[in-house]
């Protein structure tokens, strides 16, 4: 299903022009892995792993605004991309609590650290991560498009930072929350990270 027609299965044709929006943010030429193939993957996890959600709905509304404001050279995506969320949300049917349920989720992407309890924040951080856990083939791929969406960046930083973001994520007691999940992604999640490591390190 085309990525606008799955939008409006799920929130309506009365909101077509939003999910037409959203599908224009996610094909920006600046975008090399934060695309339309992530957000697609996204949602299909998400729908893996809708049992586990409270509010299924509203983790896929969050799913589709996670990464729709998305420019390297700043550190605040995920709160522009609430914000928006919270805005065009505002034109729809939903209830004010179900959008600001939204809008926490996708602020949650930010450091994909959900508490215990919130199940819907556990599936969106857990499908936005298993890129982490894929082939060594599809990570690699996944890895060099992150480099090239960071082509400003001069090699010895770029090494640095990548580096401390990985190192972040192995110091995680687990980096994956959903039962499901974690027996999926979690071992190769963390080979795959060591992986690229090494290879920043060499």
């Amino acid at each position: 299903m085309e990525l606008i027609e799955r939008w409006v299965a799920l929130a309506g044709p009365h909101t077509r022009h939003i999910g037409a929006e959203l599908d224009a943010r996610y094909g920006e030429p600046h975008r090399r892995y934060h695309t339309r193939e992530h957000l697609a993957a996204v949602l299909d996890l998400v729908e893996e792993l809708a049992g586990h959600a409270a509010s299924p709905d509203l983790v896929r509304l969050a799913a589709w605004f996670h990464d729709a404001v998305y420019d390297p050279e700043r550190a605040d995506n995920e709160q522009r991309s609430a914000r928006l969320a919270d805005r065009m949300l505002a034109d729809t049917d939903l209830s004010p609590d179900d959008v600001a349920q939204v809008v926490r989720l996708v602020e949650l992407t930010a450091a994909h650290a959900p508490e215990p309890g919130d199940r819907d924040g556990q599936v969106l951080c857990d499908a936005d991560l298993a890129i982490l856990g894929a082939g060594p083939d599809r990570y690699a791929a996944y890895a060099a498009a992150v480099r090239e969406e960071y082509a400003f960046v001069p090699e010895e930083l770029y090494r640095a930072g990548r580096a401390q973001v990985l190192n972040s994520l192995l110091e995680l007691p687990s980096l994956f929350n959903t039962p499901p999940a974690r027996a999926r992604f979690e071992k190769t999640a963390r080979h795959n990270i060591r992986t690229e490591l090494a290879l920043l390190n060499a």
